[in-house]
């Protein structure tokens, strides 16, 4: 599912100090062959990212701000652009900036996102940022079943780490192209840490002595696991087993802070609080929390509901389903949290600064399988260490912090929408039988379903990933076209023939494709104004005329962002949630279906995820409707 990449959202905020770019975890998944290689050999040789010519991402932009602004905005619009490209006008300056700042660096964009969203965003990480996977449910329902489960799972990552460490992952190639993977490697033993203005991030696997321990936690209290024996060799599924459960059947305590909602507050408080956590007690518990290698989350199973695909899962590996359930059974800064339910739920939740979609879905789908694999069951010989509990000094102050904390999140989750839809209708295999991109035809409906909706075009995102690139993360498609802007205003319109819609969808697919081809090759408009704007900024000059014009407001503030997650195994992505923004929908495509995940925060009244996904729906069912009314002569 999650080819999850990171798809990039934009919030509009204060046009000084720089815009906040939100970015998401979800992109475009890309079909790559695995070669038997280091996957590290390849890294030397990858290009950087170019800086796209000036003029050409000023006609791109113009072209993307036809269909979403007002005619007499667009010719304004389109006065300033040929003002700030004119030769020797204040463009070519930044141009030059930039181009002088992207030969010392591997990668502009990637240092972009990382300065605007991964860690300079002050929103909580939950719902927002981070990148939350459903992977199917397991067939027990039970104590035991859950700790099976996860000693499996620990065992899987560890052989998966293995791999990292040995380099012997089978590296990613696309088209004959290699792609970067470098993402692999910063995926484990890795941490946020929050900061007063702006977070960082410590890879705790590339410094000396590189952990040996997880971290567990279960009732809201945290273990230390050592998953290594003294000789290097990794724990059994069956020693791991006698670890959960001694974790299991000492934990009675219920008077214990909770300490791991702390990490599902905004950065500022957060940071603030874990500033003042400073006694020793604090600060070794928080360094091993921190230096682990990753999270084990055993939650209780929450009430679940009786839709199809089973949002209750969705909701429990999103944000943990409350303080009053699991909220507080994690630690969201981490780099990977496993989370594993009694009630054969289980899924993972990534921080989007390490890695987007294609990575982390390459982990999950490696985990699926991983599952189904017979095991070989071994006695424990060796004498085990116990876990260790963590302890925490939790002061009157920070006390309040952490009522504070259940607060707000109770809160983001009462206004947090989400809907998923199994569409089995038809998939992949039909649309390929008329020559249609699946993913461009999926685009086409949500923009139908959207305008269907509210009698409007607006602008759209799609993530789209740039590993071809040395340090490569994801870029942004600005998916609304004029193009695709005919396509829905046609497509109920009584006086248009069927044969003519055909005409305009296909015109419309044909221009996303080559759209996305663009963005892959380098070509990212939005990366390139912002950076443009950007070193405005930095260089102390005037801000141009382009950047205070409303249509450069106008292309940021998205009405949906929409991204392709497609996984071998069943397992389905949650597109992050921009809370000043519109929708954001995650889906992947299969050979006879496809699966909708569709979120935004109903604080926005207007916004109704049950509303437009079942537009989608219905927008799918007609655009094939009229493929075969008015089928096309081959």
């Amino acid at each position: 599912m999650l080819r999850i990449f990171s798809r990039i959202m934009v919030k509009l905020g204060k046009m000084n100090p720089p815009d906040q770019v939100r970015s998401y975890q979800l992109v475009k998944p890309v079909r790559v062959i695995l070669i038997s290689d280091r996957y590290l050999n390849q890294q030397k040789g990858l290009p950087r990212v170019p800086v796209p010519p000036l003029r050409k991402t000023c006609e791109g932009y113009l072209s993307a701000l036809e269909p979403i602004i007002e005619e007499d905005e667009w010719k304004r619009a389109k006065q300033l652009v040929e003002a700030f490209m004119k030769r020797g006008g204040v463009g070519e300056e930044l141009q030059r900036s930039l181009e002088r700042k992207a030969c010392n660096t591997d990668n502009w964009t990637t240092d972009l996102w990382g300065k605007l969203e991964y860690f300079g965003n002050r929103s909580p990480v939950v719902i927002n940022a981070n990148v939350p996977i459903v992977c199917p449910r397991l067939d027990f329902r039970d104590k035991q079943g859950q700790i099976r489960c996860a000693a499996k799972l620990i065992v899987a990552l560890l052989e998966f780490k293995t791999t990292i460490e040995n380099e012997t992952l089978p590296a990613e190639n696309l088209g004959g192209k290699p792609l970067c993977m470098e993402q692999y490697s910063q995926l484990l033993s890795t941490c946020r840490i929050p900061g007063l203005e702006r977070d960082s991030v410590v890879f705790h696997a590339k410094i000396g002595n590189p952990p040996k321990h997880i971290t567990v936690v279960y009732n809201s209290q945290f273990f230390v696991v050592e998953v290594y024996h003294n000789d290097g060799t990794p724990l059994t599924v069956d020693q791991l087993c006698v670890q959960m459960e001694s974790i299991c059947t000492s934990t009675s305590e219920t008077n214990t802070e909770p300490v791991g909602i702390l990490t599902t507050l905004d950065r500022d408080s957060w940071s603030k609080a874990y500033l003042s956590m400073k006694d020793q007690t604090n600060k070794e518990s928080l360094s091993a929390i921190e230096r682990s290698i990753f999270t084990l989350c055993l939650d209780r199973a929450i009430p679940r509901e009786s839709d199809k695909y089973g949002t209750c899962d969705f909701h429990l590996i999103t944000h943990g389903g409350g303080s009053q359930w699991n909220s507080a059974n994690r630690w969201f800064d981490k780099s990977l949290q496993i989370i594993v339910a009694e009630d054969g739920s289980w899924g993972l939740n990534l921080i989007h600064i390490v890695a987007d979609g294609t990575v982390s879905m390459a982990l999950t789908d490696y985990l699926v399988a991983s599952m189904k694999k017979p095991e070989m069951r071994q006695a424990s010989i060796l004498p085990l260490p116990m876990p260790q509990k963590l302890h925490f000094h939790v002061t009157p102050d920070i006390k309040e912090i952490i009522e504070q904390a259940k607060r707000s999140m109770d809160r983001n989750i009462q206004n947090f929408d989400l809907s998923v839809l199994v569409f089995d209708h038809f998939g992949k295999n039909y649309l390929k039988a008329h020559n249609m991109s699946p993913d461009a035809f999926i685009q086409m409906a949500i923009q139908l379903a959207y305008y269907r909706m509210n009698k409007q075009v607006c602008a759209s995102y799609e993530a789209v990933s740039q590993r071809m690139f040395r340090r490569g993360r994801v870029s942004l498609l600005l998916s609304t076209t004029s193009v695709s802007a005919a396509f829905v205003k046609a497509f109920d319109d009584p006086q248009k023939q069927n044969t003519e819609k055909i005409d305009l969808l296909e015109k419309a697919i044909k221009t996303h494709k080559e759209n996305i081809k663009a963005v892959i090759g380098g070509h990212d408009i939005v990366a390139h104004i912002i950076a443009l704007r950007l070193q405005a900024v930095e260089n102390k000059l005037p801000m141009p005329d382009i950047f205070r014009d409303i249509s450069y407001k106008k292309i940021l503030n998205y009405q949906f962002a929409a991204s392709q997650v497609t996984s071998n195994t069943g397992s389905v992505g949650v597109h992050q949630v921009d809370e000043n923004s519109g929708y954001s929908l995650c889906y992947s495509v299969h050979n006879s279906h496809f699966i909708i995940e569709m979120a935004t925060f109903n604080t926005h009244k207007r916004l109704n995820t049950r509303h437009l996904i079942q537009n989608m729906k219905d927008a799918l069912l007609d655009m094939r409707a009229l493929l075969e009314q008015a089928p096309r002569a081959t």
